[in-house]
Protein backbone atom coordinates (compact mmCIF):
# COMPACT_ATOMS: atom_id res chain seq x y z
CA UNK A 1 0.00 0.00 0.00
CA UNK A 2 0.57 4.05 -0.73
CA UNK A 3 4.02 2.74 -2.89
CA UNK A 4 2.99 5.59 -5.16
CA UNK A 5 5.04 8.87 -5.10
CA UNK A 6 3.26 11.90 -3.05
CA UNK A 7 2.06 14.17 -5.95
CA UNK A 8 0.60 10.93 -6.98
CA UNK A 9 -1.42 9.61 -4.04
CA UNK A 10 -3.03 13.71 -3.53
CA UNK A 11 -4.91 12.71 -6.60
CA UNK A 12 -6.49 9.10 -5.29
CA UNK A 13 -9.80 9.21 -3.65
CA UNK A 14 -9.78 12.65 -3.27
CA UNK A 15 -13.91 12.63 -2.42
CA UNK A 16 -13.41 10.09 0.69
CA UNK A 17 -10.34 12.12 1.97
CA UNK A 18 -12.83 15.03 2.12
CA UNK A 19 -15.65 13.35 3.69
CA UNK A 20 -13.39 11.80 6.15
CA UNK A 21 -11.62 15.07 7.34
CA UNK A 22 -15.48 16.36 7.39
CA UNK A 23 -15.96 13.13 9.89
CA UNK A 24 -12.76 14.22 12.24
CA UNK A 25 -13.73 17.79 12.68
CA UNK A 26 -16.23 17.16 15.83
CA UNK A 27 -13.08 15.62 17.29
CA UNK A 28 -11.21 18.86 17.65
CA UNK A 29 -11.64 20.90 20.89
CA UNK A 30 -10.45 24.51 21.36
CA UNK A 31 -7.44 24.73 22.93
CA UNK A 32 -6.20 21.08 22.72
CA UNK A 33 -2.27 20.02 21.64
CA UNK A 34 -3.18 18.16 18.13
CA UNK A 35 -0.52 16.01 16.29
CA UNK A 36 -1.21 16.13 12.76
CA UNK A 37 0.74 13.43 10.68
CA UNK A 38 1.99 13.60 7.45
CA UNK A 39 -0.01 12.64 4.26
CA UNK A 40 -3.18 13.30 2.21
CA UNK A 41 -6.11 12.92 4.33
CA UNK A 42 -4.46 15.25 6.51
CA UNK A 43 -3.58 17.63 4.81
CA UNK A 44 -7.73 17.30 3.47
CA UNK A 45 -7.94 17.58 7.25
CA UNK A 46 -5.74 20.95 7.75
CA UNK A 47 -8.07 22.09 4.88
CA UNK A 48 -10.80 21.49 6.35
CA UNK A 49 -10.01 23.31 9.71
CA UNK A 50 -12.37 26.07 10.22
CA UNK A 51 -10.49 29.26 10.45
CA UNK A 52 -11.23 30.13 13.88
CA UNK A 53 -9.18 26.89 15.53
CA UNK A 54 -7.61 27.54 18.68
CA UNK A 55 -4.99 25.29 19.32
CA UNK A 56 -1.81 24.25 19.58
CA UNK A 57 -0.73 21.73 16.44
CA UNK A 58 2.27 19.50 16.02
CA UNK A 59 3.29 18.05 13.02
CA UNK A 60 6.41 16.38 11.57
CA UNK A 61 5.56 17.30 7.91
CA UNK A 62 6.45 20.32 6.77
CA UNK A 63 3.61 20.63 3.98
CA UNK A 64 1.22 20.83 7.16
CA UNK A 65 3.02 23.42 8.73
CA UNK A 66 2.61 24.90 6.02
CA UNK A 67 -0.94 24.58 5.30
CA UNK A 68 -1.71 26.16 8.76
CA UNK A 69 -0.03 29.52 7.81
CA UNK A 70 -3.06 31.00 7.68
CA UNK A 71 -4.78 29.74 10.96
CA UNK A 72 -3.91 33.00 12.88
CA UNK A 73 -4.58 31.35 16.49
CA UNK A 74 -2.97 28.01 15.95
CA UNK A 75 0.46 28.00 17.11
CA UNK A 76 2.34 25.88 14.96
CA UNK A 77 5.14 23.28 16.10
CA UNK A 78 7.60 21.38 13.78
CA UNK A 79 9.33 18.95 14.54
CA UNK A 80 12.51 18.09 12.78
CA UNK A 81 14.64 15.46 12.25
CA UNK A 82 15.75 13.89 8.59
CA UNK A 83 13.19 14.39 5.70
CA UNK A 84 11.54 11.25 4.52
CA UNK A 85 11.02 12.06 0.90
CA UNK A 86 8.33 9.93 0.05
CA UNK A 87 5.76 10.84 2.97
CA UNK A 88 7.19 14.59 3.31
CA UNK A 89 7.57 13.72 7.09
CA UNK A 90 11.10 14.22 9.62
CA UNK A 91 12.57 11.12 11.26
CA UNK A 92 15.27 9.97 13.04
CA UNK A 93 16.26 10.20 16.50
CA UNK A 94 15.85 14.27 16.55
CA UNK A 95 12.14 13.60 15.83
CA UNK A 96 11.68 10.72 18.18
CA UNK A 97 13.55 12.63 21.08
CA UNK A 98 11.38 16.52 20.19
CA UNK A 99 8.05 13.96 20.17
CA UNK A 100 9.10 12.45 23.80
CA UNK A 101 8.89 15.52 25.21
CA UNK A 102 5.35 16.35 23.99
CA UNK A 103 1.89 15.25 24.67
CA UNK A 104 -0.69 15.02 22.89
CA UNK A 105 -4.78 15.15 23.31
CA UNK A 106 -5.28 14.01 19.97
CA UNK A 107 -3.06 12.01 17.54
CA UNK A 108 -4.49 11.79 13.73
CA UNK A 109 -1.77 8.97 12.63
CA UNK A 110 -1.49 7.81 9.20
CA UNK A 111 -1.00 4.54 8.23
CA UNK A 112 -0.68 2.32 5.04
CA UNK A 113 -2.51 -0.61 6.52
CA UNK A 114 -4.99 -1.68 9.23
CA UNK A 115 -5.60 -5.53 9.85
CA UNK A 116 -7.08 -7.62 12.69
CA UNK A 117 -3.34 -10.05 12.99
CA UNK A 118 -0.72 -7.50 11.60
CA UNK A 119 -2.73 -3.98 13.49
CA UNK A 120 -1.44 -0.89 12.12
CA UNK A 121 1.26 -0.57 9.51
CA UNK A 122 3.37 1.28 7.16
CA UNK A 123 5.79 1.17 4.30
CA UNK A 124 8.94 2.47 5.71
CA UNK A 125 11.07 0.86 8.77
CA UNK A 126 12.00 4.59 10.50
CA UNK A 127 8.66 5.91 10.13
CA UNK A 128 7.17 2.93 11.86
CA UNK A 129 9.56 3.99 14.90
CA UNK A 130 8.60 7.41 14.46
CA UNK A 131 4.67 6.75 14.43
CA UNK A 132 5.25 4.10 17.75
CA UNK A 133 6.63 7.07 19.41
CA UNK A 134 3.46 9.62 18.87
CA UNK A 135 1.17 7.08 19.85
CA UNK A 136 2.71 6.57 23.15
CA UNK A 137 2.62 10.05 23.62
CA UNK A 138 -1.25 10.79 22.38
CA UNK A 139 -4.14 10.50 25.03
CA UNK A 140 -6.03 9.73 21.70
CA UNK A 141 -5.12 7.74 18.79
CA UNK A 142 -7.73 8.82 15.60
CA UNK A 143 -7.10 6.79 11.95
CA UNK A 144 -8.61 8.30 8.76
CA UNK A 145 -8.48 5.12 6.90
CA UNK A 146 -9.88 5.04 3.14
CA UNK A 147 -11.16 1.93 1.76
CA UNK A 148 -7.47 1.24 0.21
CA UNK A 149 -5.91 0.66 4.02
CA UNK A 150 -8.70 -1.74 5.18
CA UNK A 151 -7.20 -5.08 5.37
CA UNK A 152 -4.03 -4.41 3.87
CA UNK A 153 -0.22 -4.66 5.75
CA UNK A 154 2.78 -3.31 5.29
CA UNK A 155 6.03 -4.46 5.95
CA UNK A 156 6.33 -2.32 9.75
CA UNK A 157 4.24 -2.54 12.55
CA UNK A 158 3.46 0.35 14.06
CA UNK A 159 0.89 -0.90 17.10
CA UNK A 160 -1.51 -3.46 17.27
CA UNK A 161 -5.12 -1.77 16.24
CA UNK A 162 -6.58 -2.03 19.53
CA UNK A 163 -4.56 1.12 20.31
CA UNK A 164 -6.64 2.65 17.76
CA UNK A 165 -9.12 5.37 20.24
CA UNK A 166 -10.99 6.09 17.01
CA UNK A 167 -11.18 5.07 13.31
CA UNK A 168 -13.04 7.11 10.93
CA UNK A 169 -13.69 5.42 7.75
CA UNK A 170 -16.61 5.89 4.83
CA UNK A 171 -20.23 4.98 6.14
CA UNK A 172 -20.50 2.19 3.51
CA UNK A 173 -17.04 0.40 5.32
CA UNK A 174 -18.10 0.71 8.84
CA UNK A 175 -18.90 -3.14 9.43
CA UNK A 176 -15.68 -4.08 7.55
CA UNK A 177 -13.24 -1.37 9.90
CA UNK A 178 -15.24 -3.06 12.65
CA UNK A 179 -14.35 -6.79 12.08
CA UNK A 180 -10.45 -5.51 11.35
CA UNK A 181 -10.16 -2.91 14.71
CA UNK A 182 -11.47 -5.44 16.89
Amino acid sequence: PAVAPLDQRRSIATPEKIRLAQAALPLIQPGQTIFIDGGTTHAELVRALPATISATIVTHSPTIAAALEPFRQVEVILIGGRLFRHSMVSVGTDAADAIRRLRFDLLFLGITGLHPDAGLTTGDYEEAAIKRTLVAQAADCVVLATADKLGAVSPHQIASASALTRLIVSADLSGLALSLAR
